[in-house]
């Protein structure tokens, strides 16, 4: 009985926040600048549901996380830090001590490049509060030019961050492209 009301509660909790408040959309950019696609998080009450969008890849299998700054200074995403982990577990979906906070499931790009996944986030939020992906300035999302292996550590063996986009408090407005791969962030903003 106790757990159902906890449930209850938390159901409750979740449906009574504002709508804006539970829907997030990333833009996605390539290494070249270029948009993409989106990846929308949606508030659920099991986590996170992150809706994947993206065109322009390589056939195949590539990994994609969450990662722990809202940064995508190009070419190659490294100012978006390491994965989401604020529980310090080890990397990787099939791994007993893990997985980071951010790992998700390996995408696929169909024959033509093209990848439209739903994937699940379970142990986040988007609220304030514990393990939010929105809280400070935020986290980003990463593609990888490879699949995750789900052990390796720290990233999966996953190679080069070939796709970006934030994720932060405020919704996207569209109204910034991203950093241009030659400058840094501080600078496209002055």
């Amino acid at each position: 009985m106790r757990l159902f009301l906890f449930v209850l509660l938390i159901l409750l909790m979740v449906a009574c926040q504002p709508e804006d408040e539970k829907t997030r959309e990333a833009e996605m950019y390539n290494s070249s600048g270029d948009m993409v696609g989106t990846a929308t998080f949606s508030e659920q009450a099991d986590g996170v549901k992150v809706k994947v969008e993206l065109e322009g890849l390589e056939p195949g299998f590539h990994g994609i996380h969450v990662h722990e700054y809202a940064k995508c200074e190009g070419p190659d995403f490294t100012s978006a830090g390491n994965h989401f982990n604020p529980t310090g577990a080890e990397h990787g979906l099939m791994h007993p001590e893990g997985p980071h906070l951010g790992d998700l499931p390996n995408i696929e790009a169909d024959a033509s490049g093209v990848v439209n996944a739903d994937l699940m986030l379970p142990q986040v939020t988007l609220l304030d509060g514990k393990n939010s992906l929105t809280s400070g300035e935020g986290t980003s999302i990463i593609v990888t030019k490879n699949e995750d292996d789900g052990m390796s550590q720290p990233g999966g063996d996953s190679g080069e961050r070939i796709i970006c986009g934030t994720l932060t408090k405020e919704k996207s407005k569209g109204e910034k492209s991203p950093t241009d791969p030659t400058q840094n962030n501080d600078e496209s903003e002055k």
